[in-house]
């Protein structure tokens, strides 16, 4: 007689849920709407606020100071909520590319997961920041000033004008992408060359 078995055998295929919502197609929004974000704040701050142009630390201030309302909610924008969308976004490939490269993708996950935290750390620092300074510019734009040269640093580094962390999930997940044959093989030497260029 032949006895059943009780293991369980894991499937090799990516987890798709028949549901309207499923994980993947979650995914495939949180990308769009991660580029029309991105889209969003460089047209922002290159053509409406011209910020590119605007270089010295005290016009930086003043540029705050009377655009506080739109910088807020591009901030929170362009930081906060993109963060939130790019952990739907990770896990979606996650799901994905398991199968195919598995190492691979535990690694780009955790880089992915990663640098959502640092972009939403970011964008709340740049906010409360940005707050504090317009409230000081008040009394005294000397110390806003001050104040501004000491909290832009923290911003850029840990997301604001540095991407290390996002390129490596980009180059990650670009290699686990073309070793699985998942997505299309021009975007993934796509991701690839932009992220080491």
């Amino acid at each position: 007689m032949a006895s059943a078995s009780s293991v369980a055998i894991e499937s090799t295929e990516p987890s798709v849920e028949t549901g309207r919502w499923n994980l993947q197609r979650i995914g495939g929004l949180a990308a769009l709407t991660e580029a029309a974000i991105y889209v969003t704040g460089i047209a922002y701050f290159l053509v409406i606020l011209d910020y590119a142009n605007v270089t010295a630390p005290r016009a930086q201030v003043e540029l705050f100071v009377a655009n506080q309302t739109s910088l807020y909610a591009m901030y929170l924008l362009i930081y906060v909520v993109f963060g939130i969308v790019l952990v739907a976004l990770v896990l979606s490939l996650h799901d994905r590319l398991k199968t195919g490269a598995p190492s691979l993708i535990q690694a780009a996950t955790a880089f992915g997961l990663i640098w959502a935290g640092l972009v939403i750390a970011s964008g709340m620092i740049a906010n409360i920041g940005i707050t504090t300074i317009i409230g000081l510019y008040a009394t005294d734009p000397d110390q806003a000033t001050a104040t501004w040269l000491a909290i832009s640093p923290v911003v850029d580094g840990l997301g604001g004008g540095n991407e290390v962390v996002g390129g490596i999930w980009t180059l990650l997940i670009s290699v686990a992408a073309l070793r699985a044959g998942m997505l299309h093989r021009a975007l993934n030497y796509f991701g690839v060359v932009s992220c080491c260029s």
